[in-house]
C-alpha cells in the first residue's frame, strides 16, 4: 500500500510539473510579442490549470501557484539579471537570487488565483462547474492590479502584435485584455475535458464561448481602429519633431576614462550637431533631446563651468529660434530631481528664453530611488548604487509654444513613467494632446528590455488615444500614433536623427482614459463576493 501510495504522489507531482513546465514554455514564446505565437495566448495557462484542478489540497495549490511565478519571472524576464550586474557591478548570481526569490510578490496573481480556484472548486455545488474558473479569473486580474510589480506586466500586452485585438485596450487597459484571455484559456480546457469525457458534441459549447470572445473583441477592434484612422487627418497637418538618438552611453565608464567636463561636451557637441542636421531637412516644430542627455542640473549650476554650458544650451535655442526638451537634473535646495526641461524662444522676440521643468515622480525602486522607511546608511553600504533623486509632485501637461507660434498641450513622461497608465491618463485629463516620452534604456542594450518598453508606450497611447512621440538616448526611439502602431523608429543601439511627422487627430476618448484603472478593483471585489456567496450558499 505505501508503495503504491508513494507511485501515486509521484505521478500527480510529475503531471503537476509537466503542467507548469508546459505553461511556462508557451508564455515564454508568447512573451515575444511577435504575430506568429499570438494564438499561444489563448491557450497557455491551459496545462497549468489542468495540473491545478488535480491539487488535493490549498497548500498544493499554493505551492503551483508560487512555482509557475518563478518559473515565468525566469522565463519572461531572464534578461533582467543580467541588466542589473552591468547598472550595479552586482555578481549576476546575487541578481537570480533576489529576483527569484521575490518572483511570488512580483507575480502575486499566480498563487492567489490558484489558491480561489481551488477553493471555489472545493465549496461549488452540482451544476456549478463554473465557479472555479470564473473566481480563479476574477481573482488573477483583481490581485495583479495590486501586486507591485516592477514591469506592470500582464498578459494582455501580449495582444499588442495584433493590429485589432490590442485596440480592446481602450475599454479596461492591458488587463481588460489579461480578463478575456483567460476566459478564453477556461474555454479551452472546458472543451478538451468534454470532448474527452463526453465526446466532441459536448465540447461544442465551450468552443462557441471561445469563438464569441475571439471575434468579439476582433470586432470591436476592428471598429475602434476605424475609427482611429478616420480621426487622423490624411492631408498632414499636426507637427513636426526632431528627435535625436546619439548613442552615448555609460556615463559614468566615460567619465572616468576622459573627465566629467569631456564627457558632458562630447554629448552636447553630438546633439547639436545631429539636431542642425535635422534643421536643415526642413522645418521643426519642436526639438527633443532623450532622458539626461545633460547629466547635471540646468539653470542652477555648481560651477561656472556649469553656468557656461547652461548658457551656450539658451543660446542654441535663441539663435535657432526652435524650442527644445530634453533630459537634465533640477534642484530645489538640497533636493535633486531627474526632469525634462523645456525651453522656448519668448514670445516677445526680445532673444530671451521661457523655461518649465517637469520632474519625474515614479522613480525606479533602489536605483533612482529609495524609500525612506529602508533608506539606511546599512542599505547604502549594501547597494552603493542606489539614488538620491527626490520624487517629482506628479502628472503634469506643460504648454509649449512651438516654431511656428502655436501652442502645444503636452504629457511629459521620463523613462519607467511611461508604463503606468493611471499616471499618463492623469496628465491627458489636464488637457495633454501629445504625450512626450523622455527615456534612457541604455542598461537594457541588448536585451528584449528597450521592445518592452515601447511596448507598454504603445497601450498608453491606445488607452489615451493620444499620439505620442518617443526620444531615448540609444533606443527604441519612435513616434507612434493613436492605434498603437510605431509609426517611425530608430532600434536599438543606432544612433540617429528623426524628423517625427505628428499628423494632426481629432480628440478621442475611451473608457480606459475616462475611469481609469476601473477592471482590478471590480474584479477583486467581484471573486470575494462569488466566493463568499458560494460558502454561504453551501453552508
Amino acid at each position: 500500500m505505501d508503495v503504491q501510495v508513494r507511485v501515486g504522489r509521484g505521478r500527480r507531482l510529475g503531471v503537476a510539473l509537466l503542467g507548469v513546465l508546459g505553461t511556462t514554455v508557451l508564455f515564454a514564446l508568447f512573451a515575444r510579442l511577435e504575430a506568429r505565437w499570438l494564438v499561444l495566448g489563448w491557450v497557455a495557462m491551459v496545462p497549468w490549470l489542468a495540473a491545478l484542478d488535480r491539487a488535493r489540497s490549498a497548500r498544493e495549490a499554493l505551492g503551483l501557484g508560487a512555482l509557475l511565478s518563478v518559473t515565468f519571472t525566469a522565463a519572461v524576464f531572464h534578461w533582467f539579471p543580467g541588466a542589473l550586474q552591468a547598472y550595479s557591478r552586482a555578481p549576476t548570481w546575487v541578481g537570480w537570487a533576489l529576483f527569484l526569490l521575490v518572483a511570488p510578490v512580483l507575480q502575486l496573481q499566480f498563487p492567489a488565483a490558484a489558491l480561489a480556484r481551488y477553493v471555489a472548486r472545493r465549496v461549488a455545488r452540482e451544476g456549478q462547474g463554473w465557479l472555479p474558473p470564473l473566481v480563479g479569473t476574477l481573482a488573477y486580474v483583481g490581485v495583479e492590479g495590486i501586486t507591485p510589480k516592477l514591469f506592470a506586466d500582464t498578459l494582455g500586452h501580449g495582444l499588442h502584435a495584433s493590429e485589432w485585438l490590442r485596440q480592446g485596450a481602450d475599454v479596461a487597459g492591458a488587463p481588460g485584455l489579461t480578463l478575456v484571455l483567460l476566459l478564453g484559456n477556461e474555454c479551452v480546457l472546458a472543451a478538451l475535458r468534454a470532448w474527452r469525457g463526453q465526446g466532441a458534441r459536448h465540447a461544442l459549447r465551450p468552443v462557441v464561448g471561445l469563438a464569441v470572445l475571439v471575434l468579439g473583441l476582433t470586432g470591436y477592434g476592428a471598429l475602434r481602429h476605424a475609427q482611429a484612422r478616420a480621426a487622423t487627418r490624411a492631408d498632414g497637418g499636426g507637427l513636426v519633431v526632431g528627435a535625436v538618438q546619439a548613442n552615448i552611453t555609460r556615463y559614468e565608464k566615460l567619465k572616468a576614462e576622459l573627465g566629467a567636463y569631456q564627457v558632458v561636451r562630447r554629448v552636447l557637441d553630438t546633439h547639436y550637431a545631429m539636431s542642425d542636421a535635422l534643421l536643415r531637412d526642413g522645418p521643426v516644430d519642436l526639438l527633443v533631446w532623450p532622458e539626461t542627455v545633460y547629466p547635471t542640473p540646468f539653470g542652477t549650476p555648481r560651477s561656472e563651468t556649469g553656468a557656461a554650458l547652461d548658457a551656450e544650451i539658451a543660446g542654441y535655442v535663441s539663435a535657432r529660434g526652435v524650442p527644445l526638451v530634453f533630459g537634465t537634473y533640477d534642484l530645489e535646495g538640497e533636493r535633486e530631481f531627474n526632469a525634462a526641461m523645456f525651453l522656448e524662444p519668448s514670445a516677445r522676440g526680445d532673444g530671451g528664453l521661457e523655461r518649465a521643468a517637469y520632474r519625474k515622480t515614479m522613480l525606479f525602486p533602489l536605483t533612482e530611488w529609495v524609500p525612506d522607511l529602508i533608506d539606511t546608511p546599512t542599505l547604502r553600504e549594501w547597494l552603493p548604487w542606489t539614488g538620491r533623486w527626490t520624487r517629482g509632485p506628479g502628472p503634469r501637461a506643460v504648454r509649449i509654444r512651438l516654431r511656428d507660434g502655436r501652442q502645444l498641450r503636452v504629457a511629459p513622461l521620463i523613462c519607467y513613467e511611461s508604463i503606468f497608465p493611471a499616471y499618463v491618463a492623469e496628465g491627458v485629463r489636464q488637457g495633454a494632446e501629445l504625450l512626450l516620452t523622455l527615456s534612457n534604456d541604455s542598461w537594457f542594450t541588448g536585451t528584449p528590455a528597450p521592445r518592452l518598453h515601447l511596448m507598454h508606450a504603445a497601450f498608453r497611447s491606445i488607452e489615451t488615444r493620444r499620439p505620442q512621440v518617443r526620444v531615448t538616448n540609444s533606443g527604441v526611439s519612435a513616434l507612434i500614433d493613436v492605434t498603437g502602431a510605431v509609426v517611425a523608429e530608430v532600434d536599438d543601439g543606432q544612433r540617429a536623427g528623426l524628423t517625427l511627422r505628428v499628423p494632426a487627430t481629432a480628440e478621442m476618448t475611451s473608457l480606459a482614459l475616462a475611469w481609469g484603472d476601473w477592471l482590478s478593483p471590480w474584479a477583486l471585489v467581484a471573486a470575494m463576493a462569488g466566493l463568499a456567496g458560494a460558502v454561504l450558499a453551501r453552508r
